[in-house]
């Protein structure tokens, strides 16, 4: 996937960690900001997630640290909760606006939008973004059953990146762990 010019990538977090855990590996945010490196002049990179208000910790919260010292571009907002008609609690955590705005305002210094995401929502601003003359590129996956991605939002991407195919280049290797017995100490039997 070589490409040169100006790019931005654009994380839409929940869904690309949905994505990575169905397909079995984790991303290695690191390796995938050199990904793309290689691939032109990289302008910006967004992750945007939404945080659960008054939790004092979040499980999130190390890796949104760790993205924002190192290269990426962090977008949160605050998740609403709420009582659905049958009693639930539950969470609404939309940034599919932050990501459209973002995209839009970016629009006229990139010459390549990469989007994270399989959500249909987004085949709007794809399209947009696509007007002003950005060539976009889709990462999500078919590989899945279902696949992760929405039929419109693929047909509109100018190019589909099936994350599949980038596993063995962003994915995280976890260090090798010692053999069981090189942990215990070596006692030799008295004679």
């Amino acid at each position: 996937m070589s490409t040169r010019g100006s790019i931005a990538l654009f994380i839409d977090g929940a869904n690309l960690y949905a994505t990575s855990k169905t397909l079995g590996f984790d991303i290695d945010y690191r390796r995938l900001l050199k990904e793309f490196q290689s691939n032109g002049a990289l302008l910006r990179a967004f992750y945007y997630t939404a945080i659960i208000e008054g939790q004092e910790y979040s499980s999130i919260r190390p890796l949104i640290d760790w993205l924002d010292y190192n290269g990426y571009t962090v977008v949160t907002k605050t998740a609403k909760e709420f009582v659905d008609v049958s009693g639930r609690r539950k969470v609404k955590s939309s940034m599919d606006v932050e990501l459209a705005v973002d995209a839009m305002d970016l629009a006229e210094r990139i010459d390549q939008m990469v989007l994270f995401s399989g959500d249909g929502d987004f085949r709007p601003v794809v399209e947009a973004v696509q007007r002003r003359g950005v060539r976009v590129t889709v990462v999500s996956t078919i590989s899945s059953q279902p696949p992760m991605i929405a039929d419109e939002l693929r047909r509109q991407a100018d190019v589909f990146v099936d994350l599949v195919g980038l596993r063995d280049r962003i994915a995280r290797v976890s260090p090798e762990r010692p053999l069981a017995r090189e942990l215990r100490p070596q006692i030799k039997p008295e004679v």
